[in-house]
């Protein structure tokens, strides 16, 4: 018998913790973008840095990037070291990029060195 699907609502996702692969909290989601032509996850947005929610800034990341933490609940494993993040290009939450603009997609993909899916 084939394995099911697991699905999740993306409001759920919103705040699940990343971590990455050496265990450093890298921050929480804060969104999912969704593709709406296609229907697919574009890429999550990551709450990183600050203090008690002051001072973080957002980043866009490649949806293809992040998996679920096989022990941890409620984790993502982002295999970037904190210092990737903090020399990323990061925006602030009450002023997003043009995320529909496609020099912005790629080079945020190509940051990451994510496959883009489009």
């Amino acid at each position: 018998m084939p394995t099911s699907r697991h699905v999740i609502s993306a409001s759920k996702l919103a705040s699940y913790k990343v971590e990455n692969t050496d265990g450093e909290n890298l921050g929480k989601i804060e969104e999912l973008m969704i593709d709406l032509a296609t229907g697919r996850v574009g890429y999550a947005v990551l709450s990183f840095g600050g203090f008690l929610g002051f001072g973080d800034k957002l980043f866009a990341i490649p949806w293809v990037k992040l998996s679920i933490d096989p022990v941890k609940d409620k984790t993502f494993i982002l295999n970037v070291p904190k210092e990737r993040l903090d020399k990323g290009r990061g925006f602030n939450k009450d002023k997003w990029p043009d995320v529909a603009d496609p020099t912005w997609q790629s080079e945020t993909y190509k940051y990451y060195d994510a496959e883009p899916y489009w």
